[in-house]
């Protein structure tokens, strides 16, 4: 793959993200294959479209564009996909960097024509300049970075985390594009009511896509590395309560809509081995001397529970909603 072949999407909603956003656009504009285009997609915020088309007017290979679907990363992500030339697409989170040979390490994992998807290491850069000691390395997935339990090197994974992800374009025209009502920005009960902080769209997209082409691979490649910001309210158990939540909601949706035995074939595993290994790491780090692994293993144990009673409400919701709707 040349750079001919890459076509780099970026979505944005707040201005307050204004510098990490610039900083995400140059280092795609630094890489070692650089790309054919860099999409940057507005969410619906008119002022933020014109400052970014005025601030990017200079970059030849950058262009910036409205979202053209509804409101949400998922509608940023289609709105980019349709207006991509390149055959394969890459997706950055606007607020992390890449690093230099992010690009050339996702081209490099196309090379056989099963593989219809790459994702790269997301390592977490806190406001605070340091892990907070309670945080488990196992919840990293929290703020959109790669957790303990993930594989390392090069290996073959269910789906891809969407901050930092690659596809063939031929992938959507198999599957479609992102679902709405998943994705960050939706609101997962519809009613209009209060976004959270929903997630998941590029696992239940990963799952369409062997569904619909069974034999597709994905890969997870750690030499893709991106360095993605944690905001100072994200290293709080507020932020971390709030997210494992609405992760439960997201897992409920995604086994909703492709069938509860790939939705959640990842999952069983994280539950039942992952988890407890890092409750009983945190108990020995304890024993050691280390008083923090008592909280880190505190948190894994909240962090699962409440994940779980989310995905429980979620899966009541659902099936109440669904049999309403028959009977109508």
């Amino acid at each position: 793959m040349g750079s001919d072949d890459v076509s780099v999407i970026i979505c944005v909603y707040t201005e307050d993200r204004w510098d990490d956003l610039l900083a995400a656009v140059d280092s795609v504009l630094k890489q070692s294959l650089l790309p054919l285009e860099v999409l940057v997609v507005v969410d619906h915020n008119p002022r933020l479209l014109t400052r970014l088309r005025v601030r990017l007017a200079g970059s030849e290979r950058v262009q910036v564009l409205p979202n053209s679907h509804s409101r949400g990363l998922s509608g940023g992500r289609n709105t980019g996909i349709a207006a991509a030339r390149g055959q394969i697409l890459a997706f950055l989170d606007d607020d992390a960097v890449a690093e230099r040979d992010w690009l050339r390490w996702f081209a490099d994992g196309f090379a056989e024509p099963e593989v219809m998807g790459v994702g790269g290491l997301t390592l977490p850069v806190w406001a605070s300049g340091r892990r907070p000691g309670w945080y488990p390395q196992e919840f990293d997935w929290v703020h959109g970075a790669t957790y303990r339990g993930m594989p390392t090197g090069r290996a073959q994974v269910r789906n891809v985390l969407g901050g930092n992800a690659s596809f063939r374009r031929s992938a959507f025209d198999v599957a479609g594009g992102f679902s709405a009502g998943i994705g960050r920005g939706a609101d997962a009960e519809g009613d209009g009511g209060p976004v959270r902080p929903l997630g998941g769209e590029e696992t239940e997209l990963c799952i369409r896509i062997h569904q619909e082409r069974p034999g597709s691979v994905f890969l997870f490649d750690d030499r893709s590395v991106i360095h993605h910001r944690v905001p100072a309210e994200r290293e709080r158990f507020g932020y971390f309560r709030t997210r494992c939540w609405a992760e439960g909601l997201s897992k409920a949706q995604i086994a909703d809509r492709v069938g509860s035995g790939d939705g959640l074939s990842s999952e069983r595993h994280y539950v039942s081995r992952t988890l407890p290994a890092g409750i009983l790491r945190g108990l020995g780090e304890t024993l050691r001397g280390d008083a923090a692994g008592l909280a880190r293993a505190a948190a894994i144990a909240s962090g699962g529970l409440i994940t779980a009673i989310g995905y429980a409400l979620g899966s009541w919701k659902l099936r109440g909603n669904s049999t309403r709707r028959e009977r109508r």
